[in-house]
């Protein structure tokens, strides 16, 4: 991986914005694994003088996960625990963040204000030590103790993930869909504990597999068993691995009743004298517990009386065995959004909403593929975008738009009504569909680059922007117009592009002000925490009213033409949906 890498970050991009191959291995990281764009991964970037051995810090918001980065961008085999040692140094620094702040470099300091608050919205920390090399035996056994440490740590809870040179080649591969490991393996059934099945023509198995049989797999060490698993292991801190793990240690005996099993695919089985064959194995639902199994195996080694079940599924149709990979993840981790999928008002709102446009689909589940060909694309809206959308127009909250969980837990009664108008969905869909638009990496409205990099949930402050320009314009500062309306007039009087573009236009301006204070001032300005702050609302305000008074001023056709053309009723105001 080192010379593909080291041939990759030769690459124009990474020569012009990073100042060393340590820099650049990072940001090619960021970039093939965790998927951010250029904009995202410079943004995350923190390496360089007084990093206290924090190379980036990239915060995801959809996940709730804190990745603390360090990388060694070696070419020699091995390496010893030294980077273990200071990924360990930085960890200790984490928990105490004002005296981190004081010594921290400028980057850093910024991202350390944006880490509080993510820690105190009760995120994950990932720590990820990323190299080409490998891990000496000495350093293996130390990470073990390092990893126990900081999962058990009663201040300060994280997972500390080692991507090694295997690892990081097998998700690099993956990223390509290149990857496909061939991990055969033989299990040892027990009469009584087993069933064949042979289910619409396809062969299954279930089985109760012995704790102790299940630290043989191959390929769990390394993450390669669970390729076709939507995610890897989340570390032995993570809440539920914590759960597994004590009851291995405290009653394994119950431990088949108080698990929901696990989910293999392959290409064949065959059983033979209690010996069950498998080729072409992949786990699609069980990464967190196998990992956890496999990080207790001195408990799991001694016990006779530890079960866990498997299904085993014959499958040689790949599109069949990513059907069963989509279905059995997107059961495994259920939240508050997915429970709501069958609220009476949601479905409500989707039945409205379908009959008014018969050729329109409301998805409500989350894995949810819609028929392009029978329903118009154009009317298809989603529950996740929905509420987001409701909270910046409605609730006039985009700064809360990030949190899923607060948005289908805390604030859902007040989103979610069954009497919402189907119009004002379809509305809300096609606005920021036009906002939509204009974030992307080419950005045609010239945005702030650490604007553009919160593109995952700064675009519905831009939705909010333009429904605050219906305001000022009609003299409601107070109130919110209806989203049909204001659609209707865009489209009557062809203004929707300019306003668009407008409203953007004067969020840039309200960041670029707020940072702009904040440096004369001598403060640090943290871009994520102004969008997730209600203090950016008032400056997206002042910018729009500035604006507009400075068409008064200088521009009057323009500003009489936004008079008349935006000009709505009172009735087509309301009062802000509380939200917090």
């Amino acid at each position: 991986m080192y010379s593909k890498i080291k041939e990759e970050i030769s690459q124009e991009y990474y020569q012009q914005y990073y100042q060393n191959d340590g820099q650049r291995f990072i940001a090619w990281y960021l970039r093939n694994i965790h998927n951010l764009d250029t904009i995202q991964a410079k943004d995350c970037i923190t390496d360089g003088a007084n990093d206290k051995q924090i190379d980036a810090v990239y915060i995801d918001n959809q996940a709730s996960t804190i990745y603390i980065i360090q990388g060694k961008f070696y070419s020699k085999e091995v390496v010893d625990s030294e980077p273990l040692r200071e990924v360990l140094a930085s960890w200790i620094l984490i928990k105490d963040l004002p005296k981190l702040q004081e010594a921290a470099n400028d980057k850093l300091k910024v991202k350390i204000n944006e880490l509080s608050n993510a820690i105190d919205d009760d995120y994950d920390i990932c720590f990820e030590l990323v190299t080409t090399s490998t891990l000496t035996e000495a350093a293996q056994k130390d990470l073990a103790v390092f990893q126990k440490q900081l999962a058990e740590d009663d201040l300060l809870t994280a997972n500390l993930m080692l991507i090694d040179n295997t690892t990081l080649q097998n998700k690099y591969l993956e990223t390509l869909n290149k990857f496909k490991p061939y991990i055969s393996h033989k299990f040892n059934l027990q009469s009584g504990k087993f069933i064949e099945l042979d289910l619409s023509g396809t062969k299954a198995v279930i089985a109760a597999i012995p704790l102790r049989e299940c630290i043989k797999i191959p390929g769990i060490k390394d993450q390669t068993l669970f390729r076709k698993n939507v995610r890897q292991s989340l570390g032995s801190g993570n809440k539920v691995n914590k759960g597994i793990a004590h009851t291995l240690k405290n009653d394994i005996q119950n431990f088949f009743f108080l698990h929901n099993g696990v989910t293999a695919i392959c290409s064949e089985i065959d059983i033979k004298e209690n010996i069950l064959s498998v080729k072409e194995l992949n786990i699609v639902n069980g990464c967190q517990s196998l990992t956890t199994i496999y990080n207790c195996s001195e408990t799991v080694k001694t016990s006779n009386e530890g079960y866990i079940m498997f299904r085993f599924y014959e499958i040689t149709d790949s599109d069949k065995a990513d059907k069963i990979s989509t279905s059995t993840n997107s059961q495994s981790a259920v939240k508050a959004r997915d429970l709501r999928s069958n609220d009476k008002n949601v479905l409500a709102m989707k039945k409205a909403y379908e009959q008014r446009f018969p050729d329109g689909y409301f998805i409500t589940k989350r894995g949810e593929v819609v028929d392009c060909i029978k329903y118009n694309p154009k009317h298809v809206i989603n529950l996740t975008d929905i509420g987001k959308q409701l909270i910046a127009w409605h609730s006039q909250r985009p700064t809360i738009a990030y949190s899923e969980t607060k948005i289908f837990d805390k604030c859902f009664s007040q989103l979610f009504k069954k009497d919402y108008l189907p119009e004002n969905m379809q509305a809300l869909r096609d606005l920021f569909e036009a906002v939509s638009e204009l974030w992307t990496p080419d950005n045609p409205l010239g945005l702030n680059e650490s604007l553009l990099a919160m593109k995952a949930y700064a675009p519905y402050h831009h939705l909010y922007a333009i429904s605050v320009i219906f305001c000022e314009i009609n003299k409601m500062p107070d109130s919110v117009p209806n989203p049909d309306t204001v659609l209707k007039k865009l489209n009557e009087y062809s203004l929707m592009s300019e306003i668009v573009q407008m409203a953007g236009g004067c969020l840039n301006m309200a960041f670029e002000n707020a940072s702009s204070e904040a440096i004369d001032n001598k403060k640090i300005f943290s871009p994520q925490n102004w969008v997730k702050n209600k203090g950016c609302l008032s400056d997206i305000k002042s910018a729009i009213r500035m604006q507009l008074v400075t068409y008064k001023l200088n521009f009057k056709n323009i500003y009489e033409k936004y008079s008349k053309a935006l000009k709505i009723k009172n009735e087509d105001f309301e009062t802000r949906w509380t939200a917090d």
